[in-house]
């Protein structure tokens, strides 16, 4: 299973000044053990910010941007090396991953970064995936509320294509009234369908220390979900969470996916107008079609149009018949270059490579079968 954890800023500091360890070094047990039974983990961390106000002993809290950059400088080295320590118990490899919204707005950014975050995650490696505050003056602007990494969560997830995202917070899920308020409030199981009556009940943000409220997380769970991934809502203090979301227990409140993932990939490359044609000699139509194989250099015959890598491609036999649709990693130039040659031949004539396909399976959908 993929399973992509968002932790908030109050559940890493329990609402005290300070990052608490034990907290922190619970979740890294959770996870750790998650990845030792087979899982793919990733781990969306808010905190840099307070982690650098921590630091620096600076207790009140300036608004203006410039501040809450220069602590994000600060603590996100240090909220690296924490989790860099703990995970080291386990003999489980860590690496950073800064990203803003425009790294995912733009196509080459990100397929960049889905490469490399399942690059890491073959490799048996836990992405530590942040906001990258120190340059991401949207992200950390209060007044347009990009939700502490709550949406940056949902983003990831649909980036890997995960099978479950859970966001840890210090609520056990979304109930029928303010808990804080209403001791008549009940917590909500499961939520089918998000509708302007759920955004209701989230309400708005009332945090101290994160910039993500109930309503954020509920936004987060509307995108994740069409993307083809399960969504939990749930306490991050409760006692082996992950553990027990990931056996079937029910916890939080649950969001159930309302496509899978690859309705969701077929929605996505079919709704891209193509951008160019690439004709395949018979072999390689036949492997595309018949045996679920990528499309790989040697097979193709020509290539017409001028696109990007990361753009929408026809995928043509000889008599130009359109077999398949798919996203391509070369861009046309690159493609007239390395047509009919073998993938070992790539880096040797572009002196460079973005892999051995050219459109990989996993990208692509079928038109003729």
């Amino acid at each position: 299973m993929r399973i992509v954890v968002k932790v908030g800023t109050r559940t890493l500091t329990q609402r005290s000044e300070h990052l608490s360890r034990p907290r922190m070094m619970e979740l890294v047990r959770q996870i750790a053990q998650l990845h030792n039974n087979g899982n793919q983990v990733l781990l969306v961390s808010s905190g840099a910010i307070f982690a650098g106000r921590d630091k620096l002993g600076m207790t009140h809290r300036r608004k203006d941007i410039a501040f809450k950059q220069t602590m994000a400088a600060v603590g996100q080295g240090r909220l690296m090396g924490l989790y860099e320590q703990y995970f080291d118990i386990y003999d489980i490899a860590v690496a950073q991953a800064l990203l803003t919204r425009a790294d995912l707005c733009d196509r080459e950014r990100y397929l960049n970064a889905r490469n490399t975050l399942l690059s890491l995650l073959r490799l048996r490696v836990i992405p530590i995936v942040n906001q990258n505050d120190v340059v991401a003056i949207d992200e950390i602007r209060e007044q347009i509320n990009i939700g502490d990494n709550d949406n940056l969560s949902a983003l990831v997830s649909n980036l890997v294509d995960a099978d479950l995202l859970v966001i840890l917070t210090d609520q056990q899920g979304l109930y029928t009234a303010d808990p804080s308020r209403d001791p008549t409030a009940q917590l909500i199981p499961e939520v089918g369908t998000i509708d302007d009556r759920i955004r209701q009940l989230a309400g708005g943000s009332e945090s101290g220390l994160g910039t993500g409220g109930m309503l954020t997380k509920i936004e987060a769970a509307e995108l994740t979900t069409r993307s083809g991934t399960d969504v939990v809502i749930a306490a991050g203090w409760e006692s082996d969470i992950l553990l027990r979301l990931t056996n079937g227990e029910s916890l939080g409140t649950r969001f159930p996916a309302s496509v899978d993932h690859l309705e969701s990939r077929k929605r996505w490359i079919l709704a891209e107008p193509p951008r160019g044609d690439i004709y395949l000699d018979e072999g390689a139509a036949r492997a595309v079609t018949e045996k679920g194989k990528s499309l790989l250099p040697v097979g193709i015959t020509r290539v017409q149009g001028d696109f990007e890598r990361g753009q929408t491609v026809r995928l043509l036999d000889g008599n130009g018949q359109e077999l398949a649709r798919g996203v391509t990693n070369y861009r046309s130039a690159e493609l007239v270059a390395i047509q009919g040659c073998h993938s070992r031949e790539i880096p040797g004539i572009l002196g460079h490579q973005y892999g051995s396909a050219v459109v990989h399976r996993d990208d692509l959908v079928l038109i003729k079968i």
